[in-house]
């Protein structure tokens, strides 16, 4: 049986719409509830590059934080510290299979990686 990671956040529709899709595909996954355990910034860059991203393409600028914090003039750097300072602000979901790393937003683009 394959194996899956998700980084999940319960109260977001789209995330909990992947992990339906995941489980549809007949795979159990690792729930990371990245809020609870945020990731390290090493793992978070490791994410962000697995799935050919930059940290400006993975950050929610919907969140309040996103304009107080002045993000949209920020660097990459600025804002990958601000997402590990901030988890609420880290795009989601990420998911990571044997096939590689999206953040499946759409959540149809998990689907690349099952």
């Amino acid at each position: 049986m394959a194996s899956a990671t998700i980084f999940h956040n319960q109260r977001c529709n789209t995330s909990r719409t992947v992990l339906g899709l995941i489980r549809e595909a007949g795979i159990e996954p690792t729930i990371v509830k990245y809020l609870d355990t945020p990731p390290t910034r090493s793992e978070l860059e490791e994410l962000i590059a697995d799935a050919g991203l930059e940290p400006s393409q993975a950050v929610r600028k919907r969140e309040t934080q996103y304009k107080d914090l002045g993000l949209a003039d920020a660097s990459e750097s600025e804002i990958l510290d601000a997402m590990i300072e901030h988890p609420i602000l880290i795009e989601r979901p990420f998911v990571v299979t044997d096939k590689g790393t999206v953040l499946a937003r759409p959540a149809a683009k998990v689907e690349e990686i099952l």
